[in-house]
């Protein structure tokens, strides 16, 4: 797949996404689908939700159009596993799924990959292989989730890590994985033309998972021919450095205070934690999308890493995360 191709199907699921969206916006006010305003929640009036529905219809459209024959199947159980994924997020958006249900469709979503043949390949056992898929794929989709917590976060963070999986995609031929990185940075750009301070839609559950299960493919999918699996598995995680960390952040924090950290709402996630700090929103979120570049920067430089530089490097970053997490615990608190 030549560059023009790519540049095509970025261009394309753009286009779709800047286009469509207004027309899910008005969609979500006429079924009454919108985000209610609550003491935990930063917005003072009804906003729209199911913006996602044009995020997921720019990606898939895009792709069955530009798709590869030669990747049919995995290209089907993408977006097979992908719509049961949207289809449970919305419902969630519309009357309110609880956690179980939610589970359940991203767990069906992530057979649907398995049976395509798109798994981790890690180990010997495949067991261990298909339990990591899952793990990974539900782990991911959940923190991208979580992180949609303020105006153009989670877009624009999707927008920063499919841009590196796009890059590191083309270096090491992966055809697959490019496509599918350039149709979800378009996506997102153009629903962040709706979605950036101030706005005017927001992607709710449908978005939001969707967005999470795409990245979490592109991490499974992505291969670096040229170096050792013991290096390259950290890759994946580093591109997505900033919802993973956000998650550790928030779940630390909400056991401090025994509560439950994934039914317990609340203002204790990174772009909170930069408000609190005295950044305005629209900078706490340029903050979020600044550390998830170096993430990628990171990530990039790891390809050509030595096993014993590539641990080092791992080492460095857990420490200055946890070394974060203790900081922002003790300087920038939770605010209910």
């Amino acid at each position: 797949m030549t560059l023009a191709q790519l540049f095509l199907i970025f261009l394309c699921a753009l286009v779709l996404s800047v286009l469509g969206t207004p027309l899910v916006r008005r969609l979500a006010l006429s079924i009454g689908v919108l985000d209610q305003p609550h003491a935990r929640k930063i917005h003072a009036n009804p906003v729209p939700l199911l913006g996602g529905v044009a995020i997921y219809a720019g990606v898939v459209l895009t792709l069955l159009v530009w798709g590869e024959r030669f990747y049919i199947r995995e290209l089907a159980a993408i977006l097979a596993g992908a719509t049961v994924v949207v289809i449970c997020g919305a419902l969630d958006d519309k009357w309110g799924l609880s956690a179980t249900l939610k589970m359940l469709g991203q767990i069906i979503g992530c057979a649907a990959l398995i049976v395509g043949g798109v798994q981790v390949q890690l180990f010997s056992n495949n067991l261990f292989n298909i339990l990591l898929t899952g793990v990974w794929v539900v782990g991911i989709s959940n923190a991208i989730n979580f992180l949609d917590n303020m105006d153009g976060l989670s877009g624009g963070i999707t927008a920063v890590a499919a841009a590196f999986f796009l890059q590191l995609a083309v270096l090491n031929g992966q055809v697959l994985v490019a496509a599918l990185s350039a149709a979800t940075l378009g996506a997102c750009l153009g629903f962040l033309r709706h979605n950036f301070v101030p706005t005017n839609i927001f992607m709710g559950d449908t978005g939001s998972l969707f967005l999470g299960f795409v990245l979490a493919v592109l991490g499974i999918k992505l291969r670096f021919p040229s170096n050792s699996t013991l290096v390259t598995w950290m890759i994946p995680l580093v591109v997505l450095g900033v919802p993973i960390f956000d998650t550790t952040l928030v779940v630390i924090a909400r056991l401090r205070r025994r509560v439950n950290p994934f039914n317990t709402p609340g203002r204790d996630h990174i772009s909170h934690r930069f408000v609190a700090l005295g950044a305005s929103r629209r900078e706490a979120v340029l903050m979020c999308y600044l550390v998830a570049v170096g993430f990628g920067i990171i990530a990039t430089m790891l390809t050509s890493a030595k096993p014993r530089e590539a641990y080092a490097l791992a080492a460095l970053l857990l420490m200055l995360s946890a070394t974060a997490i203790w900081w922002l615990e003790r300087r920038a608190r939770y605010v209910p």
